[in-house]
Parts: structure tokens; C-alpha cells; sequence
């Protein structure tokens, strides 16, 4: 017994030390969008909502781009357990995140004249469409930065790209209070300031990590069909998945925003706190699917199973750290992101609801981690997509446009469609590892 705790502190070891830098970028990357909300909220009401609307927007298209680059990591973690060369594969890597980039970005353009007829209330449509026009061009950059990251992330080198974003709170914070209020001589910008100050910083970030790659691109380039087969078979249902939990999320923002500014401000504000909340077990689980995807690539189940187990341990036992803080301080974790007494109030009672959606996203995250190491992603992606297409958006919408539970409404959809995908994806989890139990021995 007192054998077994020692390999597993050793496993939680490993975990941990591949997870501290990967933690600073996820929550450096939160960070910035915690720096828009906090600079939004202390410009306008009408400014925070606008950025609440338009960043879930922006977002959910972003984040389905960042689901094909997800599949880097795992994908080139099981090549380096099959003793398969694949460093010459970073040029590959570059050209894939711009073909993506480029998908991506004229899917927003094309999204963007649907806006006004939304119907959103305080005329947010403006200044929604001000900020996608702007933020579009930074897809290339966001793309770019997160292809290299997870390269990068699949040999394990996580500390510069990490610290990397790090940096880049700063220098958005400042970018944010400079352009949206006008200092230094700029004008007064508002929302638009917000969207150029994240343009600046995407592509600053991007920049400075394809420097640091540059050793990659000495030799010659391995034959990458294969390869880029691969990232497309195992990124493409990430991506949808990412795509379809976002769109549960922004889809209700707006949503939310058809009934008042107050109501739009506070779902902002408890999805940039639970968001944040998210970037450790997401850092962890990132962590366990380059660890897993190694040890499939060895066809090691031992290790297969024990760096699932540990991520499982390590994800759960930080959530309930969470759930009692947000018990104990809930106005004092809302009094970071606004003074204003009506917002805190309306916010306070969807707190209950919050603390069961925490517990069952940490089991969800845990088990999406090792399902990627093992590149098991259409599950995931049907998961996610009955999760919150057939259970959140349509339970909550039913509380609050039929029954009136507004807020409190919207966040019970949520909270049901994520306990749905916890149990459907670790029932999954759970054969396919026995499956592989199987066929490894």
C-alpha cells in the first residue's frame, strides 16, 4: 500500500512540475480577458456588456480554432513514444495553424453582418461589430502562438512560451487603460480600444515564440502528409467540442443580453470567474493528455492508467478547494470585477448553482485530458454537442423566457448539461481503457 502511494506521489510529481508553467500561460491567457472585463467594467455598464457579448462571440470561433491545434500535442506525445522522429514537423505545424487561421477568420467576417439583428438591448450591436472587425485579424496570431505552444508543450518546453503570456497581461493591461480611456495622447476609444490592445498583444506573443522555434527549421522537412492527417482526424472533433461548450456559454451571453445591460454584465463576470477558476485543471489535464499520449504511444497501460488516476485526484481536490472559497467569499471574489451594488446582488444567488457546475467540470476536464493522450476525440465532440445543444441552451432558456428564473435559469441549464457530459464521457473513458487493457497485454 504504502508502495502504490509512492509511485503515485512520483506520477503527481511529474503531473505537477509539467503543469506549473502550462498553469501560468492558461491563466496568463484568462488573465487578459480578466484585464478587458476589470478596464470594461470600470469605463461603462454599456462597456462591459458590449465586451461580454462581443469577446463570446470573438471566442467561440477562436476557441474552435484553438480545438485543431489541440490535437499537436497529443498527436506529436504519441510519436515521440513510438521512438518517431518529428521534430522537422514544426514547419508543417506553422503552415497547418495559418491554413486554420485563415478558415477562421473569414468565418467571422462572414458572421459579422448577422450581429445587428440580434436584437441585443442598449444598442450593443454597434459596438460589438466595432470590436469583431478588429479582433478577426488577430485569429493569425492567436493560432500561430497556440500551434507553437503545443509543439513545443509535446517535448515538454513550457516554461518560455508560458512566461510568454505572463508578459502579456502586463503589457494588455496597460495597452487596455491607455486606448480605452485615452492617456499619452491617444483618444478616448472604449470598446475599441479594448480590441486593439489584444490585436497588439496576440501578435506581439506570436512573434517572440516563432523566434524562440527557430531551431526547429534547421534540416530537412520529414514528409508531413501523414502527419497533418493526423492533427485534422484528431483536431477536428476537439475543435467542434470546444466550439459547442463555448457556444453553450455564448450563446446564453447573448441571450442574456436581450433582457438588461445588469444581467449581461454579471453572466460576464461569473464566466471571466469561473473561466479563470477553469485554467488549473485545464493546465493539469493538459498535462495529463502529453503524459498519456506518451505512454499509448508505448502501449504502457500502467502508466496509461496511473497518469489518469492522479490527474483525476489532483483536478478533483482542487476543485473543492474552489467550491469552499466561492462559498465562504462570494462578494469579495465579485467585488474584484465591479462597485456596483445592483450587479453584485443579481450575481449572488446564481452562486449556489456555480458550486455544482465547478464540481462536475473538474470531472469532465480530468477525463478530457486522458481521452486526448489517447486520441479519443469524436467522443468528446458528440458529448459536448448533445451536452449543451440539447440540455443547457434549452433548459435554461425555458426557466428564464417561461418561467422568469433570468440568470439563476440560464446557469442550472448550464450546470445540467455539464453533469450530462461528465457521466457520458467518463463512461467512455472507462471502456475504452479496459479495451486497451485487452489489446496491450
Amino acid at each position: 500500500m504504502l508502495n502504490k502511494i509512492k509511485q503515485y506521489k512520483e506520477y503527481a510529481k511529474q503531473l505537477i512540475e509539467l503543469s506549473i508553467p502550462i498553469i501560468l500561460g492558461n491563466v496568463g491567457n484568462m488573465l487578459i480577458n480578466v484585464g478587458d472585463v476589470i478596464v470594461a467594467g470600470r469605463h461603462s455598464t454599456v462597456t462591459l456588456a458590449a465586451i461580454s457579448v462581443a469577446s463570446a462571440i470573438f471566442m467561440t470561433f477562436l476557441i474552435a480554432g484553438v480545438g485543431f491545434m489541440a490535437s499537436i500535442s497529443p498527436v506529436v506525445s504519441n510519436l515521440r513514444g513510438m521512438r518517431i522522429p518529428s521534430k522537422n514537423l514544426f514547419r508543417a505545424t506553422t503552415i497547418y495553424s495559418l491554413l486554420i487561421g485563415l478558415l477562421f477568420f473569414i468565418l467571422i467576417r462572414l458572421f459579422i453582418p448577422i450581429v445587428p439583428y440580434f436584437g441585443l438591448a442598449d444598442n450593443l450591436s454597434f459596438y460589438v461589430v466595432e470590436y469583431l472587425e478588429i479582433s478577426s485579424w488577430g485569429t493569425f496570431a492567436g493560432l500561430l502562438f497556440m500551434a507553437f505552444k503545443e509543439f513545443l508543450q509535446a517535448y515538454e518546453i513550457v516554461i518560455f512560451p508560458n512566461l510568454l503570456v505572463v508578459g502579456a497581461i502586463i503589457l494588455n493591461v496597460f495597452l487596455n487603460i491607455v486606448l480605452v480611456f485615452g492617456y499619452l495622447g491617444f483618444p478616448e476609444l472604449g470598446v475599441k480600444g479594448l480590441a486593439i490592445a489584444s490585436l497588439i498583444v496576440r501578435t506581439l506573443i506570436a512573434l517572440a515564440l516563432f523566434v524562440y522555434c527557430i531551431p526547429f527549421l534547421k534540416g530537412k522537412t520529414q514528409k508531413y502528409k501523414n502527419y497533418i492527417k493526423d492533427l485534422i482526424k484528431t483536431g477536428w472533433p476537439i475543435s467542434l467540442a470546444m466550439f459547442f461548450e463555448f457556444l453553450g456559454f455564448n450563446i446564453t451571453a447573448v441571450l442574456v443580453g436581450k433582457f438588461t445591460a445588469v444581467y449581461a454584465a454579471c453572466h460576464n463576470i461569473i464566466v471571466t470567474l469561473t473561466g479563470t477558476t477553469y485554467m488549473i485543471p485545464l493546465s493539469i489535464s493538459n498535462a495529463a493528455a502529453i503524459k498519456v499520449g506518451f505512454a499509448n504511444g508505448e502501449k504502457n497501460i500502467l502508466n496509461i492508467k496511473r497518469y489518469t488516476i492522479t490527474g483525476y485526484i489532483l483536478i478533483i481536490g482542487y476543485m473543492l478547494t474552489n467550491m469552499v472559497l466561492y462559498g465562504v467569499f462570494p462578494k469579495q471574489l465579485l467585488g474584484i470585477f465591479t462597485k456596483d451594488p445592483n450587479v453584485v446582488s443579481t450575481c449572488l444567488p446564481v452562486f449556489s448553482v456555480v458550486l455544482c457546475f465547478l464540481l462536475f467540470d473538474g470531472l469532465q476536464c480530468a477525463c478530457v485530458g486522458a481521452l486526448k493522450g489517447l486520441k479519443e476525440t469524436r467522443p468528446i465532440m458528440w458529448t459536448m454537442a448533445f451536452a449543451y445543444l440539447i440540455v443547457s441552451i434549452p433548459l435554461g432558456s425555458l426557466l428564464a423566457f417561461k418561467f422568469g428564473i433570468i440568470l439563476n435559469g440560464f446557469w442550472i441549464g448550464l450546470a445540467c448539461g455539464i453533469f450530462v457530459a461528465c457521466l457520458i464521457s467518463n463512461t467512455i473513458l472507462i471502456k475504452k481503457i479496459k479495451k486497451l487493457v485487452k489489446e496491450y497485454s
